[in-house]
Parts: structure tokens; sequence; C-alpha cells
């Protein structure tokens, strides 16, 4: 079987890039601008994206990598791309630890390490660090690509499973979905022996979906049926869910205004970690009334404020990176200014900024150490 050629599309790199732009927003605290961001108008937030974008491009790539070249080389790419995924990891901790660390003893606080949960490293450093090296030891922000690794060094399995059998990886993974909310399943992390904040055991269920809805895109299908009900559904969903957490919000400022289902939807709405079912509604709903009104040939996408978000997404790992950092960074900042105002549209602007200077950065490069195409004589001369 010829693997279909497939078009590029451009929401899948608009949406990630801005979802890297929202966990960066998202990681400051008391920042104005995360008013702005999917959390305040949705149940789930840009982990969500990440995780199902990550899923959808992987069955992409590596499916039609497995159909030209087989599963041996589709699989040592994948564990490529794991080894990349874990040296970064190590890499943006050692940074991030020595910024933490220069802000702790150089304002004489330990309320960052404390709030970054780095005391352990800076008291033990020699447990710790192996600690790290197993995804153990997952301080503040840095336990996201932890989750990404584990879920792509199992995604082989998966990607196999969905060449014979499409459904089976589906229905297997919602089976130890339903298993970890009933019975707690989780790994372990250190020192507290706490679950990980993003349990693998759970969130593979959306990584699992979103390989899906890429492997029918690499068939040439169409992942769901086209019954009409289906995105009248998912704009109904999607707009009661806006009602309800912008009565939440309202209520935080007004007391008179009332929270709508807080009592029922709250806590289940604030279980991250497990990926509760109330979450995954909300996501699905969004997604689908997302792709039902914007098409892949969507305007939105070739205005000139969208290629620099398109060209972050496009360079995903890279960028947020960067973003996890000056986060950190970001953080100092608005808090050495008590949460000013100004201090926050600083780091905010600047941070973004940033991030679409190495996306650019990254573009270009990739552009420049391309071979140059053949000059048409010289095609001539080989073609005869």
């Amino acid at each position: 079987m010829r693997p279909v050629p497939i078009e590029r599309d451009l929401r899948l790199d608009f949406f990630r890039g801005l979802s890297l732009f929202f966990i960066f927003i998202d990681h400051i605290p008391s920042n104005v601008l995360s008013y702005g961001t999917l959390q305040a108008i949705a149940f789930s937030d840009a982990a969500e994206v990440f995780i199902f974008i990550s899923g959808y491009t992987a069955a992409l790539v590596y499916g039609q990598l497995l159909v030209r070249r087989g599963a041996l080389v589709a699989t040592v790419q994948i564990y490529y791309r794991v080894w990349q995924l874990y040296v970064a990891h190590i890499f943006i901790f050692m940074i991030y630890t020595a910024e933490v660390s220069y802000a702790t003893f150089t304002l004489h606080t330990h309320n960052y390490s404390e709030e970054l949960r780095l005391n352990n490293f800076l008291q033990e450093p020699d447990l710790a660090i192996v600690k790290v090296l197993l995804l153990q030891y997952q301080p503040e922000f840095l336990d996201i690509l932890p989750l990404y690794i584990v879920l792509l060094a199992v995604f082989p399995l998966v990607l196999l499973m969905q060449r014979r059998l499409p459904f089976v990886p589906l229905i297997l993974s919602f089976a130890i979905y339903l298993l970890t909310l009933y019975f707690g399943w989780q790994p372990k992390t250190y020192p507290a022996n706490d679950g990980w904040f993003f349990n693998p055991f759970a969130w593979q269920f959306l990584f699992v979906v979103g390989a899906t809805a890429g492997s029918a895109q690499t068939a040439a299908q169409s992942p769901l049926p086209h019954w009409p009900w289906i995105p009248r559904t998912a704009i109904a969903v999607t707009i009661a869910v806006i009602v309800i957490k912008v009565s939440w919000l309202a209520h935080g400022v007004w007391e008179g205004i009332p929270a709508l289902f807080d009592d029922h939807l709250e806590e289940l709405a604030s279980d991250k970690s497990n990926l509760s079912p109330v979450r995954l509604v909300s996501f699905f709903a969004l997604t689908l009334t997302t792709v039902h009104f914007m098409r892949r040939d969507s305007a939105i996408l070739r205005h000139r404020w969208a290629k620099p978000v398109i060209v972050c997404g496009q360079h995903s790992l890279h960028v947020f990176c960067l973003g996890i950092l000056l986060s950190v960074l970001g953080r100092f900042i608005v808090s050495a200014s008590s949460n000013s105002l100004l201090a926050q549209v600083a780091v905010n602007v600047a941070g973004l900024a940033l991030m679409i200077a190495l996306a650019q950065l990254m573009s270009w490069y990739r552009k420049k150490s391309r071979p140059p195409a053949a000059a048409p004589a010289a095609q001539a001369s080989v073609a005869r």
C-alpha cells in the first residue's frame, strides 16, 4: 500500500504555536494575559492541545514512513525523536536549575526554590540528578516533556497495531484510561512519592485519539462520520462551557454573579493530572467546533499575523524549551515588581517576541541548510 500524499495542514502548526504561547503566558502567576488564553473559556487548556496535536502529527509523519520504508525504519526514527526530547529535557533542566538557584541565592530567599519544587536538588543534588535522568524528579513546569517522552516511546506499538487493526489501539487506550480513573494507576515522582502531574496512564488516551485521527488522515479517510448532529452538539457544548467558565470568572470579580454549576463541575474540571472526563468533553467539543468553522484553506491562516504563530508551531520543541525558561525568568521579574501591570505586559511582550525570533531563526537556518536546487541546464543534462 502506497502512502497517500498529505498536504501540510497549517492548522496543526497554527494551534500548536498558539498553545506554546498560552503555556508561556499561563506559567506566569497572576498574569493578566491569562484571561485571554484557552483555560479562561474551556475546562481544558493548552496542554491538551499540545498532546493531541503531537499524537496527530506523530501518526501523520511516522505512519507515512512506516508505509514507505517499513516498521524498522519508522521505529528507529521514533526513538531518535525520543532521544532528542530526552536530551532537550535534561538540557532545560540544567538551565532551569541555574536560573532558580541564582535567583534564590542572589535574593536570599528560598521561596522560589520551594514554589518551583527545586529544594531537593539544592539539598541532595547527587540523588536528584539520578531521579531527573529517570524522569522521576519533575520540578514545576518540567513535567510535560517527560509525558511526551513516555507517550512517544510506546508509540511504535500503537503505530503497528493501527496499520492492521485501525481502531484496536483506541479501544485499548480507552480501557486503560477508564481503569486508571477507577484504580488510580499512576507512576510516582521523587521525593514525595506523589503521582506524575501529567499521569501518562490517563493522558495516553488523548494522544492515541490524536494518533487515530492522524492515521485516518494518512489513509485519506475522515476520522468521524459526516453526521450533521456531531458539529451541532459540539458547538452547543462549547457555548455552554464558555458561559459556565465566564460565570466563574465573573463570580471571582463580584460574588453577586452566580458561578454556574461550580459545586458539580469545578472539582472535576480542575483534575488535570488524570485528565478528567469533563476536561476531555470540553476539549473534544472545542476541537470539533474549531474544525467545523476553520477549514484547511481558512483566510486566517494566510493572514500576516498568523505567520509567526505558524512558524513557532513548526519549530515547537525549540520554542517550547525557550518558553519554559522565559516563563521562569518572567516569574522572577513580575514577582520583584509586585505583580505590576507594566511588568506583566513587558514580560509577555518580550517573551513572545523572543519565542517568535527563535522560530524565525530556526526557519531561516533550515532553508539555508537545504541543498540548492539543480539548475535547469544541469537537470536537462542529467535527463539526457
